[in-house]
């Protein structure tokens, strides 16, 4: 996450902080004269006695952000605490809304199929309620997932840069599908617990709202559900080596991959891949396919539940024959689960214009 800071704070941040919380004439021109200095190779000795004075250090070698003198006009320079800690917020918060406003929408656009508008299970206004919870969320989880990639920037995860100073080059391919199965494990039982009495109705049921979901539907949680579920993913570099740029790729894909299996567009019909078939099933049913990525830990823990054949077939996967049998299989598990289907339905919904 530092690689990510130091660009947020090179084209955004610093001027922001320059501008809202500047630093005196005095210091502001020593600390200019100090990155002259040091990046003149000059001594400057008295900057190592002045804690005030920033001194810019890339978070990577192999890609550096050369900061403008607005990196040094701030009483709040980049490696203060409390900076740090509000820019990972906004970042967290609003570059994670933008990821999810631009991908889920080119799914729905281009990949969601419309037709699910006309399932019988499918919500009144359902697309603005999920948006509408999702902007709830968003901040919200936030807050508890600053923390993380506060200690991450300040040094205490294993995160690495080079190979040289990884595990090995071997490393470099294997945290990819080790990373998968271990965060892949731990949603699984997160997962499945969300699912107790105790706990389902208060956290988890907010995402259960949306029976035939959109892809809007991959963020539209209880902030705390969507949070627990995260935490494996914040875990795994502090437990274990993971390069920087290959930390950032995987994080994105997991907010990709959150939007697919929720796309309802059923491609993957595979015995390892959770898909969005898969992830369908679990919306439906309610008590099948907990996992993220694949089907390993559901076939493990005997939750695993193969996706219906005609899910696969165009003519048949918007049948009326099989929204039937859903509904009647849904509605017998909601009474079992929730007790009642509080839900709103719109019969008419299909036939509007989303």
């Amino acid at each position: 996450m530092d690689i990510v800071l130091e660009a947020f704070d090179t084209f955004i941040f610093d001027r922001v902080y320059a501008t809202l919380v500047p630093a005196s004439p005095a210091d502001a021109q020593l600390s200019l004269n100090a990155s002259r200095n040091v990046a003149a190779d000059a001594t400057f000795s008295s900057v190592r006695e002045l804690p005030t004075v920033y001194q810019y250090h890339a978070a990577s070698k192999y890609l550096q952000f050369q900061p403008s003198p607005y990196a040094y006009l701030s009483r709040l320079p980049r490696d203060n605490i409390y900076r740090q800690a509000i820019t990972l917020y906004l970042i967290t918060w609003l570059f994670g809304l933008v990821v999810y406003f631009i991908f889920s929408s080119l799914s729905y656009v281009f990949i969601f199929d419309k037709n699910t508008f006309k399932h019988p299970k499918f919500l009144k206004n359902q697309v603005r309620l999920e948006i509408a919870q999702a902007m709830e969320a968003l901040p919200i989880m936030a807050i508890f997932t600053t923390p993380w990639f506060l200690a991450e920037v300040r040094g205490y995860a294993k995160l690495y840069d080079s190979t040289a100073d990884g595990p090995g080059w071997w490393y470099n391919y294997v945290q990819f599908p080790f990373f998968i199965l271990f965060t892949d494990f731990l949603i699984y039982w997160i997962h499945r617990g969300l699912h107790h009495p105790m706990v389902y109705r208060r956290l988890h049921k907010p995402h259960h709202k949306w029976i035939m979901p959109t892809p809007y539907a991959s963020h539209a949680f209880h902030p705390l559900d969507g949070y627990a579920q995260s935490v494996p993913y914040h875990v795994f570099p502090f437990l274990f080596p993971l390069q920087k740029f290959a930390y950032v790729l995987l994080f994105f894909f997991i907010n990709i991959w959150t939007i697919f299996i929720h796309d309802g567009e059923y491609v993957a019909n595979s015995p390892i891949i959770n898909g969005a078939a898969c992830h369908t099933m679990h919306h439906l049913y309610f008590n099948y396919n907990y996992g993220q990525f694949t089907t390993l830990w559901d076939r493990l823990g005997g939750s695993y539940r193969k996706p219906n054949e005609e899910l696969f077939r165009r003519e048949t996967k918007m049948g009326k024959k099989e929204w039937e049998r859903q509904v009647k299989e849904m509605e017998k598990v909601v009474k079992e689960v929730e007790g009642g289907d509080d839900r709103s339905y719109d019969p008419d919904e299909g036939k509007k214009t989303q």
